[in-house]
């Protein structure tokens, strides 16, 4: 018989469950054969057609995966898998930080290994289909090692030290916790751009020339501070375009894809560098990493709570109140106010969106570039032009392309 606790999990899972697909459902009955008149001429029918199938190819995938997912976790459940688990651990008679370890590093191996033969799918199938992928197989498993390596280097001490505070600190773990893990958040913005993603990706400055003159000429402009500009190899994996800015202080970056370069004139590639450098001037990128770290504070102090409640524990068949096993059940119990409060940044991330366009059209003083860069970008990238908005709401970092064209030609 399911406990409250349980019920609430439970009900938590079905409803979010039930959401998304809602929202994906509604976003594939809003899309329309015609094309909008502000793509007539950068979205070529067949293109717009093509982009169509991804969306619907990628959201049926998506049901087909999710629904793996659920019915993996409700089996491993209700079969007892979390309590068959905690004692074999248990039975090992190892210390509570070394067998915290353990048992939460079963538990993501197996989620990790489930996961494998659906990112190939997406990747040599999907991707493949519509055009994407440039993904060799030998850069797809080396991808995956690095990533594995780079997730036990920084992942376990993490975790071994939130199990230390959780088990040894007594009321005080909660803030102990919250500074490891603020100081974690600031370690990888430091350690990210120079140390992280150059083992995945080459990053060669850009080259002398037009490019590069009218760039830093525009960063001179705004007074932003900008020793180099950085072109990724982003064709070695996909042939999608993006730009990013990354970084704090003397690391910071502002990288191209080589995609984008390839794809875009000199006046659009600073419009969307200008859309980057944007979200630096207005803050944006440090509100976000003040908001992520309340937002750590606000779990671990809920989390104070309910790690060696009983009930929990209960919900899951688990006789022993341990640190580990409180820490997963707890993720589990945290979904709804996790889904509410993300819906939440979603829409601060959208307005922030909006503002760095404002930011762009507003310094470089024309807007045709920006949108060019937009209507480019969203045709490159088969984007669906018209999502519903309950979708959009649940799911969509940035506006929606007609959105924001609409919002920079009122400017």
């Amino acid at each position: 018989m399911l406990n409250p606790v349980a019920i609430i999990i439970l009900a938590a899972i079905v409803i979010d469950a039930g959401l998304n697909f809602t929202a994906e459902f509604l976003n594939l009955r809003s899309i329309r054969e015609k094309l909008p008149q502000a793509f007539v001429g950068w979205y070529e029918p067949d293109q717009y057609r093509k982009s169509q199938d991804y969306l619907k190819t990628n959201t049926r995938f998506g049901w087909i995966m999710k629904a793996f997912d659920l019915l993996v976790i409700l089996l491993f459940w209700f079969g007892g898998g979390f309590a068959w688990l905690d004692d074999r651990v248990h039975d090992l008679n190892w210390p509570v930080v070394c067998s915290g370890l353990l048992y939460i590093g079963v538990l993501v191996t197996i989620k990790s290994l489930l996961a494998i033969p659906f990112t190939m799918y997406a990747t040599f199938v999907i991707e493949e289909r519509f055009g994407f992928n440039q993904t060799s197989w030998k850069v797809y498993i080396k991808d995956r090692i690095k990533s594995t390596v780079l997730s036990v280097l920084l992942g376990v001490p993490f975790l071994a030290v939130v199990l230390a505070f959780f088990q040894y600190t007594g009321s005080n773990a909660w803030w102990f916790c919250w500074l490891a893990t603020v100081a974690l958040m600031l370690l990888v913005q430091y350690i990210a751009p120079a140390w992280i993603m150059p083992l995945f990706n080459r990053f060669d400055p850009l080259d002398e020339g037009e490019l590069r003159n009218a760039i830093m000429a525009y960063a001179r402009r705004i007074d932003f501070k900008l020793a180099n500009i950085f072109v990724m190899d982003g064709s070695k994996r996909s042939s999608k375009s993006n730009a990013f800015f990354t970084g704090f202080g003397r690391h910071r970056r502002i990288v191209l894809f080589d995609t984008l370069i390839a794809k875009h004139s000199i006046d659009e590639l600073v419009a969307v560098l200008a859309h980057e450098m944007g979200h630096y001037k207005e803050k944006h990128i440090l509100k976000n990493l003040l908001i992520g770290i309340f937002q750590a504070g606000i779990m671990f102090y809920i989390l104070s709570f309910f790690i060696s409640y009983k009930g929990l524990f209960q919900a899951f068949y688990v006789n022993q109140v341990t640190v580990y096993a409180g820490l997963i059940f707890f993720g589990m119990l945290y979904v709804p106010l996790d889904g509410l409060m993300a819906m939440a940044l979603q829409a601060l991330s959208r307005r922030h969106e909006y503002a760095a366009d404002r930011f762009a059209v507003r310094t470089i003083g024309k807007k045709d570039s920006m949108i060019a860069a937009l209507k480019k970008l969203s045709a490159h990238n088969l984007s669906n032009l018209q999502p519903h908005p309950f979708y959009v709401f649940l799911n969509y970092s940035h506006p929606p392309v007609l959105k924001r064209i609409e919002a920079i030609e009122k400017l």
